[in-house]
């Protein structure tokens, strides 16, 4: 998996491509019956330039697997919309007021309206999710939904300047693999395969969920704001500390920002957590980061190598190949 490689989240199946296509029919259709200002705000968040990479997981994985092509729209349409509202919800606790280098929703509504925005996007997730008329589809749904809200009541009270190493894997979890993992292995429990197996995908899109926010956190560091869409650094500068910073916390114990944390004190002065950034840019923090990365990335295609041989089956290696090599 060599790091020069970039990304690319254009499929050259035609096939999935189509299917993608009609998960952002479906998803945008959700609020049609519904408020035009509700329907104007799905349509912008749809459109402000994610990657799909949680549908195309499913839509690949399920082909592999001989999943029912309209339920993984479904599925794949119910996942990424969950996925839509909690990024709704974060930008609003965050305060953020740009996404990949758009204007959030709560830069430009109230905090009421945003907040409102999110739920009815829960709600069409989950109304999404029950069509697969799967019971067990709805228990992975609800679940993930209560890790990740979890996740993000433990950071607004637990992980504040945290430095433990355990608390952020737990973070990442909640925050990013647990809806990786809820899409494979609701395409699995969508399909005709063994409890060995479903357990196996569910395992994959675990792996491939820890890889993919272990990136996101080195490229909050080392990556382009204007292509990554937000402030460089911008995690530490709201307390939290990512894998980087850990790596650069073990390898200088007398630095004086990391003396600081180390005592549960949060960095306040922007000077000072310019000078860490830099520090841990030219520091090998970046490095091992990416190789933890590469190892959950390595576990994920361990996962998979049984898949029968097939062109899904390639891009789905592919697809977890270049998770850990990508720009933003």
């Amino acid at each position: 998996m060599g790091r020069n490689q970039l990304i690319s989240t254009t499929t050259t199946l035609p096939e999935i491509q189509a299917g993608i296509e009609a998960v952002e029919k479906l998803m945008r259709t959700q609020a049609d019956d519904y408020n035009g200002d509700l329907k104007s705000a799905l349509s912008l968040l749809l459109s402000s330039g994610g990657k799909r990479i949680r549908p195309r997981i499913i839509l690949l994985l399920g082909r592999i697997l001989k999943a029912n092509e309209d339920t993984l729209i479904t599925l794949a349409s119910a996942i990424e919309l969950l996925h839509t509202a909690t990024l709704v919800h974060d930008d609003l606790i965050d305060g953020a007021l740009l996404r990949r280098g758009v204007a959030t929703l709560n830069s430009k509504w109230s905090a009421a309206a945003t907040v409102l925005t999110g739920d009815f996007i829960f709600a069409s997730a989950a109304y999404l999710a029950a069509k697969t008329n799967s019971i067990e589809v709805m228990k992975v749904f609800s679940t993930t939904l209560m890790t990740i809200v979890n996740g993000e009541v433990n950071q607004l009270f637990n992980s504040r300047c945290n430095t433990s190493k355990s608390d952020y894997y737990k973070r990442i979890y909640a925050k990013t693999a647990s809806l990786f993992e809820a899409a494979t292995h609701t395409t699995s429990i969508l399909s005709p395969v063994s409890d060995l197996d479903r357990d196996r995908m569910r395992r994959f899109g675990y792996e491939l969920g820890m890889a993919f926010q272990i990136v996101d956190d080195v490229l909050d560091y080392s990556g382009d704001q204007a292509v990554v869409g937000k402030p460089v650094g911008g995690d530490l500068r709201q307390g939290l500390v990512t894998l980087p910073m850990l790596y650069f916390i073990e390898s200088n114990p007398q630095n004086e920002v990391v003396q600081s944390l180390l005592q549960g004190k949060c960095i306040e002065d922007d000077q000072a957590v310019d000078n860490v950034i830099q520090a841990i840019l030219t520091s090998s923090a970046i490095e091992h980061s990416l190789n933890e990365a590469e190892q959950f990335a390595k576990r994920a295609l361990d996962l998979i190598a049984d898949l029968p041989a097939s062109p899904y089956k390639d891009e789905l290696v592919y697809l977890t190949e270049t998770s850990i090599v990508r720009k933003n």
